[in-house]
């Protein structure tokens, strides 16, 4: 069965790269050191420090695996020839919403790099696919939990490689 692909910015997924390197050693090695703490208190079976100690294992395990799982199938997405001042995955927008002064800036991402809280939208969110191929002064609409939204693209801009 083939994988599917998983579409990431470089930078998303230097992002998810550098925190499986951070889970892999000094994360894994503090959690072994905390357990080897934990079995030191004695009876294992009604030792809390110990259950939980494992509980915290096991989840920076799955987090690991989980991780792996993303960079196995990633799918670096970079900006099309010829796309000109089109809106894409790793683009930075801003937009205001109709009727408003509030302008709001955010970047386009896969799902799975996708934070809302840090300004991280994903490109499967509907806003996100009524932006996709636009450009700078069209208008989109975006049907949301409480009403069809009206947003004007106010300027476009390419992200920082840098970052």
């Amino acid at each position: 069965m083939a994988k599917e692909a998983i579409e990431l910015t470089a930078q998303g997924k230097g992002k998810i790269e550098k925190e499986l390197e951070h889970l892999k050693g000094p994360r894994r090695a503090f959690m072994s050191e905390a357990l080897r703490e934990a079995r030191s208190h004695g009876d294992l079976r009604e030792n809390a420090a110990y259950d939980e100690a494992k509980l915290n294992q096991a989840r920076l395990e799955g987090r690991i695996k989980d991780l792996e799982w993303i960079l196995e199938r990633a799918q670096i997405i970079e900006r099309p020839d010829g796309a000109g001042a089109m809106l894409h995955l790793g683009s930075k927008v801003v937009v205001r919403e109709a009727g408003s002064n509030f302008e709001e800036e955010f970047t386009l991402v896969g799902a799975f790099e996708a934070d809302p809280s840090q300004g991280l939208i994903s490109i499967i969110s509907p806003i996100g696919k009524a932006l996709i191929g636009r450009e700078a002064g069209n208008v989109v609409s975006v049907e949301g939990p409480k009403g069809e939204f009206h947003y004007e693209i106010v300027a476009v801009h390419e992200p920082d490689l840098t970052d």
